[in-house]
């Protein structure tokens, strides 16, 4: 499996250093010490037997190690204390394979961050200055001096080492938070184009209902009060009233039929605010219905945004319709609120009620819709035999004006 945040181009090369310093600083001392001129072969022998265990060590507790155990601590830890014993001997042995005992700064990388980084880093520095300084010609302030040297030497080895693992860390945060933040821009995208589509089909299903509702609140209610009309002129001998009443709601429905196709108001509200279309909505409705209908206005009146308005005329137009066509109502009131920041409209009657298993027809449905979409709530109250309750409550948005 890829990994995700490979490390970076410093890493790598800092890690293959590591792996070949202890092999260059070996080998460059074991040269320059076996090419002194005047050296007995006898002291050559040795330094290649030295030099020889410094490798097998460097190669048997490291190098060919597998990869999952050269990253356990104790591993680590033998391996670092290995080379720095070999490189003591061979610097007592010789003061020139000082140069191999320098490798242990950089194995002390492998530490870090933590303290025992300082401690491998002041491990090599006493096992450097410790193995080449004379001790039978040895002071205090010879002394003193080398281990100011060792001091400084493990706080700004240690101290750099630490520094530019801090920022390499700093730096794969960086790169972390980049590939998920690209990550998320692209999982936003996708959800942008669900989203667009689901917005497209919503827009339809919405529509759709808007379209069933409005034909559902113009044509299906004209035609039940046509219907209405007609019946009742079969009845009498003078039919000419009812017909010409008939033939007026009809003209009235086609006119209303072609603006909800259109998603215009309706035509009352065209001509007058809400209170003043309630009124002559409710008063062709009870010449039709027979019904008394009281209607009563309270509150300050003011214009209110389109969508309110024909809502709630709509709300009212289709409890009216129940009314009659349920209720078998003999009175009715009606009774719109302007009651701070929310308007009220409250229809209620003396019919029948609502009985079990109603309330689920279409025309509830609608109205449900429809207050809803306004940001409204709308409740209905009901006991058979005694009569029906529709209370709305909408915001009372007012139209804006430039």
């Amino acid at each position: 499996m890829t990994d995700p945040y490979p490390p970076s181009r410093w890493e790598r090369r800092f890690d293959r250093l590591v792996e070949v310093v202890p092999f260059i600083c070996l080998g460059t001392a074991a040269v320059i010490s076996l090419s002194a001129p005047d050296q007995p072969w006898e002291k050559r022998l040795v330094t290649l037997g030295l030099a020889a265990v410094a490798l097998a060590w460097i190669l048997c507790a490291h190098v060919l190690l597998p990869a999952r155990w050269r990253q356990r601590t104790g591993v680590t830890v033998v391996h670092f204390v290995g080379v720095l014993v070999t490189a003591a001997i061979l610097t007592l042995h010789d003061p020139i394979f000082a140069i191999h005992t320098i490798s242990g700064f950089f194995l002390a990388a492998q530490f870090a961050p933590s303290r025992w980084t300082f401690a491998a880093v002041a491990a090599t520095s006493i096992v450097l200055y410790g193995t080449v300084l004379d001790w039978s010609e040895a002071n205090v302030q010879l002394v003193l001096f080398h281990a100011a040297i060792v001091a400084v030497q493990t706080l700004s080895i240690g101290g750099g080492v630490i520094m530019s693992i801090k920022i390499e860390e700093r730096q794969l945060k960086y790169r972390k938070a980049l590939a998920d933040l690209e990550a998320m821009m692209e999982e936003n995208a996708g959800l942008q184009v669900q989203l667009m589509t689901q917005a497209r089909e919503a827009g339809v299903l919405d529509e759709r209902q808007r379209m069933a509702r409005e034909i559902h609140d113009t044509l299906a209610q004209g035609l039940t009060g046509i219907i209405t009309q007609l019946r009742a002129a079969k009845r009498v001998e003078d039919m000419r009233p009812h017909v010409d009443l008939a033939l007026t709601l009809a003209q009235e429905n086609l006119a209303e039929a072609r603006r909800s196709v259109q998603a215009l108001s309706p035509l009352e509200l065209e001509e007058a605010h809400l209170p003043e279309a309630l009124s002559a909505m409710a008063r062709n409705w009870a010449s039709g219905s027979g019904v008394d209908l009281h209607v009563e206005v309270t509150g300050e009146s003011r214009p209110l945004s389109p969508a309110i308005e024909v809502t709630l005329f709509r709300v009212a137009q289709e409890a009216l319709t129940n009314v009659a066509k349920h209720a078998g109502a003999s009175r009715v009131g009606l009774t719109l609120s302007y009651a701070g920041d929310v308007v009220l409209l409250d229809i209620r009657d003396d019919g029948a009620g609502i009985g079990a298993g109603s309330g689920r027809g279409f025309g509830l449905s609608s109205m449900r819709q429809r207050v809803r979409g306004v940001g409204g709530t709308l409740e209905i109250e009901s006991t058979p035999g005694e009569g029906t309750a529709v209370s709305v409550g909408v915001p009372a948005l007012q139209v804006v004006t430039a």
